[in-house]
């Protein structure tokens, strides 16, 4: 469907809501138009009495003026319902200390929705249960979310304390350029100045975290989830494990999570690279993949496959008597007495 010009200046509205600052070219890529026909429908929002404050420069764009208030948004039935799994699943997701301001914000939508679509919601509400696996590490403050997803999308430089795994302090000056939940936990992706590289920080061991004035010049073609994910996978283990999974690397894909190792294609079937704890830890989650494979090393694997094979056997062949939980004469006893 042709969007009209009224229809591409309410949606030029909704992004000016929806982000803090956006550069001509992002605003245009969005409506789909020329930056010269954006600036003429920008044009059309001042003359309607909605103040847009643009910024000249490398780094400037458009806003909406701080402070600035648009009428209640109303929402259609799927949009309702959408909030509310959002408010539903938000606070589960290593960010406890919001919960309150989901309720509430839940309590707000309720009150202003139609009769017949807040019975639907708070039905919604009342009935759905939410599963997810618990936090690995310490809640997050909200704030410090925000922050730092205002600072990666205004690209601004932050300030903060990190603590390192072995319990250290030290200062870091990051260009964010990305917030990503990923299994538990939540980190920030960005330029790194004490390194001179990019980086990975986990937000539960940041504190004094400040927005600074300075500005950076957004990475081209940056994905912050990708790198977040390639990064993962390759943190270095004691051990480097390399097998071939005669599978093709579709199933493969299936079966391992980008952010536990790398595969590639094989001419007998799919490479695996990983790295482990263990030779004995990588054994066992090989054999619970349940699909045929050949190690390429390390030689330990090799053994410990053995061990767990000799254990399996073994196993295998203890026999008790009926209604029994010791050892019988049908073999021998598994503890030992």
């Amino acid at each position: 469907m042709v969007e009209t010009p009224a229809a591409r200046l309410f949606s030029l509205l909704e992004v000016l809501q929806a982000r803090p600052s956006a550069t001509g070219a992002e605003l245009a890529g969005a409506l789909g138009v020329t930056e010269r026909t954006l600036r003429r429908y920008v044009q059309r929002l001042v003359d309607l009495g909605i103040p847009v404050d643009s910024e000249r420069g490398p780094y400037g764009g458009y806003r909406l003026r701080p402070r600035f208030r648009l009428p209640p948004l109303m929402l259609t039935a799927d949009e309702a319902v959408a909030v509310t799994l959002g408010l539903a699943v938000g606070h589960r997701l290593g960010v406890g200390a919001a919960a309150p301001a989901a309720a509430a914000a839940l309590a707000k939508l309720l009150r202003v929705l139609p009769d017949s679509l807040r019975e639907r919601v708070a039905a919604l509400q009342d009935s759905l249960g939410v599963v997810v696996p618990p936090p690995r590490a310490a809640d997050v403050d909200p704030s410090v979310l925000a922050d730092l997803g205002a600072a990666a999308g205004l690209r601004r430089r932050v300030r903060f304390v990190h603590r390192s795994a072995g319990g250290s302090d030290r200062q870091r000056s990051v260009d964010p350029y990305g917030v990503v939940f990923h299994a538990g936990r939540w980190y920030l992706v960005g330029y790194d100045h004490l390194r001179a590289d990019l980086r990975t920080f986990r937000l539960d061991r940041l504190r004094n975290v400040a927005t600074t004035g300075e500005r950076f010049p957004p990475p081209n073609d940056f994905d912050a989830v990708a790198h977040l994910v390639r990064s993962l996978a390759e943190v270095p283990y004691g051990w480097d494990v390399e097998v071939v999974l005669h599978i093709d690397a579709e199933q493969a894909r299936r079966l391992v999570p980008s952010t536990v190792g790398t595969i590639e294609p094989h001419p007998d079937g799919t490479l695996l690279r990983v790295g482990a704890e263990s030779p004995q830890s990588a054994a066992r989650h090989l054999l619970m993949m349940g699909v045929p494979f050949t190690v390429i090393r390390p030689d330990e694997l090799r053994q410990a496959l053995r061990d767990l094979a000799a254990e399996a056997l073994k196993a295998a062949t203890v026999t008790l008597h009926p209604g029994s939980t010791g050892g019988g004469s049908g073999g021998p006893d598994p503890h030992g007495r």
